[in-house]
């Protein structure tokens, strides 16, 4: 995971980001943030000093999502699991939630809380990057029984629970790979 950028310039990042999967101005941005053009302004008085880490965000993301065609604006869910499977294994955990929310929050009863899982699954390896262990332990927690109740068709998630479990246990172990949909859209 690549540590966060401080709140506002997070925030924006990530939507530029996320705009990318679908838009093909905003895949232009994020090419020109990832080679650091006007990066300074971009980021704001108040996240100038987070250019480096802003600069590594975007690459991660611009390699991601290069070689993935534009899809749909709002995605279905299928689709958003495949892009925060992307945007995990790129080392872009807060990314990853972000796309997973919207479908978490229109879903109900075992999916549902499969989905609040793996988002904070997503946030718990964000914490750790970011140095905050005791964030990423608790979340990590909460995050591996809500999958272990949770139920998500057409995902294992049995394998990644596995490979979260043996980060508790090393800390600086890498992340696993996410749980990708057995009939994942590109």
């Amino acid at each position: 995971m690549i540590p966060t950028l401080p709140l506002r310039a997070r925030d924006r990042l990530a939507r530029a980001i996320l705009a990318a999967f679908h838009d093909a101005d905003a895949r232009a941005r994020l090419d020109a943030l990832a080679e650091g053009a006007d990066l300074d302004a971009w980021l704001e008085p108040d996240g100038r000093d987070a250019g480096p880490l802003a600069r590594q965000r975007a690459e991660a993301a611009r390699s991601a999502l290069g070689p993935l065609p534009l899809g749909r604006p709002t995605p279905s869910p299928s689709e958003a699991l495949e892009r925060a499977a992307v945007l995990f294994d790129a080392g872009l955990g807060f990314e990853a939630h972000e796309v997973l929310e919207p479908v978490w929050a229109a879903a109900t009863g075992p999916e549902r809380e499969a989905l609040q899982g793996l988002i904070q699954v997503a946030v718990a390896f964000q914490h750790r990057a970011n140095g905050n262990l005791a964030g990423y332990r608790s979340l990590v927690e909460e995050g591996v029984e809500r999958l272990e109740r949770g139920r998500l068709p057409g995902l294992d998630l049995a394998r990644f629970l596995r490979a979260v479990r043996a980060t508790v246990a090393d800390p600086t172990a890498l992340a696993p790979s996410f749980p990708r949909p057995a009939r994942a859209v590109r």
